[in-house]
C-alpha cells in the first residue's frame, strides 16, 4: 500500500476480533515497528542518540515476550496471559495482540533523568506510529494507550527498576 494510503487509512480503534494474528504477521508487524533495516543494524524507527532503548514486550494469550530484533524472534518472558495487566480498559483485553513498548534507561548513557524519559517517550511515539502505519497497510486495527498495570505487569515482565513501561498498544482484526 502506498504510503499515503496508509495515512489515510491510519486510525484508532477499540473494537478487536479474537482471532489470533498469523505468526508471518506479528512478526512483519515487529520488524516495522522497531526492525533492523541496515547493515549497520539501525532500525526503522529513529532513537535519539541512537541508544536504542526501546524493547517491545508481546503480551499473547499463551504468553509474554520479548521482540529480539537482531534475530527478528520473539523470546519468552512469562508463560501466562497477562492481557489483564497490560490493558487496564475492558476493550484492550480482548486484543490478541498488545504490544508494550519498556525504556531500558540504563541505554542512556549520561544524559539526564528528565532527558532519558523525555527521549524515550519521544521514540517510542515513533515505534508506535510505525505500529499504526502497518495496522493500516494490512486491515488491522490497534490502539495506543497509557492505561496499563505498570506495577503489577513489571513484576512479571521481570523488569528492573531502571527499565520503565511507557505505552502499551494492542493490535488485531476489526471485529465484524
Amino acid at each position: 500500500m502506498p504510503l499515503m494510503d496508509a495515512l489515510a487509512k491510519r486510525s484508532t480503534g477499540r473494537e478487536f476480533d479474537s482471532r489470533d494474528l498469523p505468526p508471518s504477521q506479528l512478526s512483519s508487524l515487529l520488524w516495522a515497528c522497531f526492525g533492523i533495516n541496515r547493515q549497520d543494524g539501525k532500525r526503522t524507527a529513529p532513537s535519539a542518540k541512537d541508544c536504542r532503548e526501546a524493547d517491545i514486550y508481546v503480551i499473547l494469550r499463551q504468553g509474554a515476550y520479548v521482540y529480539d530484533a537482531k534475530s527478528n524472534k520473539l523470546n519468552l518472558v512469562a508463560a501466562e496471559d497477562l492481557r489483564n495487566l497490560a490493558a487496564t480498559q475492558a476493550f484492550a483485553t480482548n486484543a490478541p495482540v498488545t504490544l508494550v513498548f519498556v525504556a531500558d534507561l540504563a541505554r542512556m548513557g549520561n544524559s539526564s533523568a528528565e532527558d532519558k524519559k523525555t527521549f524515550a517517550n519521544i521514540d517510542v511515539g515513533y515505534i508506535s506510529q510505525n505500529a499504526y502505519l502497518f495496522c493500516a497497510s494490512e486491515g488491522l486495527t490497534t490502539g495506543a494507550r497509557a492505561s496499563v498495570d505498570r506495577k503489577g505487569l513489571a513484576l512479571k515482565l521481570k523488569l528492573r527498576p531502571d527499565q520503565m513501561i511507557l505505552l502499551a498498544q494492542s493490535v488485531g482484526y476489526p471485529k465484524p
